[in-house]
């Protein structure tokens, strides 16, 4: 295809652009600092978020949002969940035709607690719903643009558009499974990260492997229930966007949100740990909308909702997981 617009020139949009450059002429990142755009350009690579890595000469980066856009035939969303909905807003009036938008962000948006195709086709007022996609899998930027082989799925209502983004996304070391179920995928690809910190804490206290293994197995158990109460796949949650990504983020070194869990476990406060992190841990606004949709929903999430109590009530990490393991016991 000829050309691919890139929104967010953070880790994972970066990893992205660079990963796709062999199948657009051309592909143009929007960065919202016009210094770090300016430094991606002179230095070629991504130095705060994904250093080591060279931009292809195929890739550009503007702050100019509209540019980006100008003649996109898809248009990939890799920010934050929490600024999505305003910079959609300000796409509005660049994006013309009928371009694909693909959602590589992952996350619940607090207060109206939509998922991030929900959060894309309101806030482009009438963009149609079958033109969005979401992508997500068990991935690490560092490892995509390493060239070693992954795996994700990509998703739509409408699965021919799913099947446009899988040939126009695929390269040798990125394979791409198609699905139509978006509400499991992106429930999937959004609470992951909520278990994942419920991992770090595990590892943070001294926790072996057994305790990692249980809390997985039962984050994964909670999502699927909250995904099918909402209209999602049961299979889906076993598969790429639910399992794998689960797997990856809950164990790997590379987790933001591990790590914020693991740092948490050792004892330190939340304030203190963000203060140290240059990319976004989505997991934590993530907890907060998950568990009011588990209330709105009346769907049980013990480890979401004791994760909520040590992110947002200040309670005891140690004492949190004391708490899941004291809960009435019950059948599988």
């Amino acid at each position: 295809m000829k050309q691919l617009a890139v929104l967010g020139a953070g880790s994972w949009g970066t990893a992205l652009a660079i990963a796709l450059s062999p199948r657009f002429a051309e592909i143009r990142m929007w960065a919202h600092e016009p210094t770090r755009a300016a430094e991606m350009m002179q230095l070629h690579e991504n130095a705060l978020y994904l250093p080591g890595f060279a931009l292809p000469a195929n890739v550009s980066v503007s702050p100019d949002l509209a540019l980006s856009l100008k003649g996109a035939e898809m248009v990939l969303a890799a920010v934050p969940s929490t600024h999505l909905r305003r910079i959609m807003q300000a796409a509005i009036p660049s994006i013309s035709g009928n371009p694909v938008i693909v959602s590589a962000t992952k996350g619940i948006e607090e207060g109206k607690l939509q998922r991030m195709s929900q959060v894309i086709g309101e806030a482009l007022e009438g963009f149609p719903e079958r033109s969005i996609a979401v992508l997500s899998g068990p991935t690490f930027a560092k490892e995509i643009d390493a060239g070693e082989p992954a795996a994700v799925v990509v998703a739509a209502q409408d699965i021919r558009v799913a099947e446009r983004v899988q040939l126009a996304f695929a390269t040798p070391s990125l394979r791409l499974y198609t699905s139509g179920d978006t509400v499991g995928v992106e429930l999937g690809a959004a609470l992951k990260n909520v278990i994942a910190i419920g991992a770090g804490i595990c590892r943070g206290l001294g926790l072996g492997s057994n305790s990692v293994a249980a809390l997985i197995t039962r984050g994964l158990a909670e999502i699927t229930r909250l995904a099918v109460r909402m209209g999602g796949d049961a299979h889906t949650l076993s598969g790429l966007a639910g399992l794998g990504d689960l797997v990856l983020t809950a164990t790997g070194d590379l987790s933001r949100n591990r790590y914020v869990g693991v740092q948490l476990g050792q004892g330190r406060k939340l304030s203190d740990i963000l203060a140290g992190m240059t990319m976004v841990a989505e997991g934590i606004s993530t907890c907060r909308a998950a568990h009011q949709l588990g209330l709105n929903e009346n769907v049980d999430l013990p480890i979401i909702s004791q994760m909520h109590s040590v992110l947002y009530e200040n309670r005891n990490p140690r004492q949190a997981i004391r708490d899941l393991m004291d809960r009435p016991l019950t059948n599988e």
